[in-house]
């Protein structure tokens, strides 16, 4: 028999028969798995809540025919509990995972991806920042982590000294007039500088950003990710609407 144990965020999963349920895991070496929690949905479950989304836990699986079978999981940092208070921050979270998944599911090492999502949910949990500012700057870093870093001050085409105000999903970005096509967006200077900043992390000046701008990028930002991902992120809508 074999069995493989790692450390991983639980992402979701949907219900399998009348009480087991898969689970979908992003994992520090072992990339994306889908794997069948067996009577998780019994009350007297050995797993009990350990394996409900937003959990950072230490997950032990046998490998199977089709889908590999959970057989131990012990609970590191319980964050789901930290989040399902606050509205924003779950919400904010709920799209993390899935762009996290989208990400990571066709890629062989994801310990980046996983690294990236845990420091993003810890934060989340600890309130550090607004959630939507959480959650863009985690979205820029991790479209540049899969090799889709935007062009945020020089032009992305020819690399002009910038700041510029147009912008691009499709053309990588930021661009100057004499490269700008027709239908680029015009968001002004001080929204890509807020989107630069959220991508290095410098948060005093992204949290100083006027409001406008802070719009702006999260719209720029939502674009640019369900370009580059070639698909909707349904929870990044529900938080759009609301």
């Amino acid at each position: 028999m074999k069995f493989y144990r790692d450390e991983g965020m639980v992402l979701g999963g949907h219900k399998l028969g009348e009480a087991d349920r898969i689970i979908t895991v992003l994992t520090r070496s072992h990339g994306v798995i889908r794997a069948v929690a067996k009577g998780i949905r019994r009350t007297k479950s050995r797993f009990g809540s350990r394996l409900e989304p937003f959990m950072l836990v230490d997950i032990q699986c046998h490998v199977g025919r089709s889908l590999d079978i959970v057989t131990q999981v012990e609970l590191l940092e319980p964050f789901g509990r930290g989040l399902v208070g606050d509205y924003d921050a779950y919400t904010a979270a709920t799209v993390m995972t899935e762009t996290a998944l989208r990400v990571s599911e066709a890629e062989p090492d994801t310990r980046g991806q996983y690294l990236l999502l845990v420091s993003a949910i810890r934060s989340l949990c600890k309130g550090e920042h607004p959630p939507r500012l959480s959650l863009d700057a985690y979205l820029l870093r991790a479209m540049s982590s899969a090799g889709w870093a935007p062009s945020l001050i020089d032009c992305a085409q020819c690399g002009a000294p910038g700041p510029h105000r147009a912008f691009s999903s499709p053309l990588g970005g930021a661009l100057c007039p004499a490269c700008r096509p027709n239908g680029a967006f015009l968001p002004g200077e001080e929204a890509l500088l807020h989107m630069a900043a959220l991508l290095a992390g410098d948060w005093p000046t992204a949290e100083a950003s006027p409001e406008h701008a802070k719009a702006q990028s999260a719209r720029l930002t939502s674009s640019y990710v369900q370009w580059h991902l070639e698909r909707k992120v349904k929870s990044l809508a529900v938080l759009e609407r609301a």
